[in-house]
């Protein structure tokens, strides 16, 4: 079962209920979103469905005004849906009653926000243990968890400070572990990061993923840097105008962008950080050489650039098992690097 399930979801702001109910009628029949403003309404999420496994980084990435944020906080309730359903581990969020849904706010659902939102009279160690303290966990318990956060976030000695003494990736990572002391099931990351210079915004990208190998948290990650989205996304769905408008890996969507604004989208991607030798592999026709260099399917392709630069061999994919499953032509993997169309890779151009 999925852990987190977003099914035909609308949020539409208008003057009236009826008014809002009526555009969510006439956007399912087709409507183009800009022409109802001129009704006086906002169309800020259309008919979005998906769905999250459990462990799973779920990246949504889109510009200003995309939906993305909306979309972020119908997922725990913040905002009621207009209409579709939120289904969180079987219960469907959209029906529980305002005091039952404080309820999983508050312990199965914890949310780092793009600005740090830390309480200046506080400690860092109090603030880590600040969602402990709304459950209404006993002091030593809530102090001894937000102590282990803090840890798993590299602030081990940082307790006693207060927030103004720590930098801006510092502070981040205080509102990381305040998430991650509460144990919730299910975390949402509105932008976390992008206020962070670019430097230690990596730094954090790097501290998410290593926290995600250990802990392998359920994770909704908002972002409008397509990089980031790559980097992070197990799946990513791309919103434009309110929809989603393509939903893969990020192989996916760079090897089949589904239209022109996807399309534009990636032109400057690192494909080299984000493509593996199973995109780019082609069926092996032929023996193989013996001198051969021979990688895994999710071999990236910088490290396949280096491979096949050094030799004159096609480089031999081969799973787990030893058995060859394609190679690697350097006129391929020139064209994938240089930015070819999703019909020329998927041809073997």
């Amino acid at each position: 079962m999925s852990r987190l399930q977003a099914d035909h979801l609308f949020k539409v702001f208008g003057r009236r209920p009826a008014d809002e109910s009526a555009a969510v009628r006439a956007l399912a029949d087709g409507a183009d979103r800009e022409a109802l403003r001129e009704d006086g309404v906002t169309a800020a999420v259309v008919d979005a469905s998906f769905t999250v496994e459990p462990g799973q980084i779920f990246v949504v990435m889109g510009l200003s005004g995309s939906g993305k944020s909306t979309l972020l906080r119908m997922l725990n309730g913040l905002l009621e849906p207009t209409a579709g359903r939120v289904v969180f581990d079987g219960d469907d969020l959209t029906a529980l009653s305002p005091r039952a849904l404080r309820e999983v706010r508050a312990r199965r659902v914890s949310m780092v926000f793009q600005h740090f939102a830390l309480f200046p009279h506080r400690t860092v160690l109090e603030n880590a243990a600040y969602g402990l303290e709304v459950q209404g966990v006993a002091p030593a318990e809530r102090e001894k968890r937000a102590a282990e956060a803090l840890e798993l976030c590299g602030l081990a000695g940082w307790e006693k400070s207060w927030p103004d003494e720590l930098s801006g990736g510092m502070q981040q990572r205080v509102g990381l572990a305040r998430a991650l002391a509460t144990d919730a099931d299910l975390l949402l990351m509105d932008e976390s990061f992008s206020a962070l210079d670019p430097l230690i915004r990596r730094d954090m990208q790097d501290q998410l993923l290593v926290l995600q190998k250990k802990l392998k948290k359920t994770i909704v990650f908002i972002t409008h840097d397509l990089n980031e989205a790559m980097r992070l996304g197990d799946r990513i769905a791309v919103m434009r105008g309110g929809r989603i408008v393509q939903l893969g890996t990020a192989e996916d969507i760079l090897v089949r962008p589904a239209d022109d604004y996807v399309a534009s989208f990636i032109q400057d991607v690192d494909r080299s950080r984000v493509l593996t030798a199973a995109a780019v592999m082609s069926p092996a026709d032929g023996p193989l050489d013996p001198d051969a260099p021979v990688v895994g399917p999710d071999t990236l392709l910088a490290d396949l650039c280096a491979l096949a630069a050094a030799g004159p061999h096609p480089v031999v994919v081969h799973d787990d098992a030893g058995s060859a499953l394609g190679v690697v032509q350097k006129e391929k993997l020139l064209a994938v690097m240089g930015g070819a169309s999703a019909e020329g890779v998927a041809a073997g151009a």
